[in-house]
């Protein structure tokens, strides 16, 4: 499992596929990566004047993020983005 570390976030990315009413799935062109993901692991926050500042984000959470931001890694079969917390737009509730 990946640790991040200061206030980089890991992101599993949310694929939407888009269904019409007869039951055809539309792919979406690559171009058009999706911008929302489920947080996976959170690091420790950054420090800032000699303090700790938290993130204010948890495992679980689905949150939109800035398009073409972050890096992608594999483990363990699976793929994964690992973005700057500062990077992501908003939580979805």
């Amino acid at each position: 499992m990946l640790r991040p570390l200061h206030d980089y976030v890991v992101l599993e990315k949310i694929k939407e596929e888009e269904m019409t009413k007869s039951g055809i799935i539309l792919t979406k062109d690559p171009k058009d990566q999706p911008s929302k993901g489920v947080v996976v692991a959170v690091g420790p926050g950054r420090t800032e004047d000699g303090r700790l500042v938290e993130t204010g984000l948890e495992a679980g959470q689905r949150v939109i993020y800035k398009k073409y931001s972050g890096t992608e890694v594999t483990d363990d079969k699976k793929d994964y983005l690992l973005i700057k917390a500062e990077d992501i737009l908003a939580v979805i509730e």
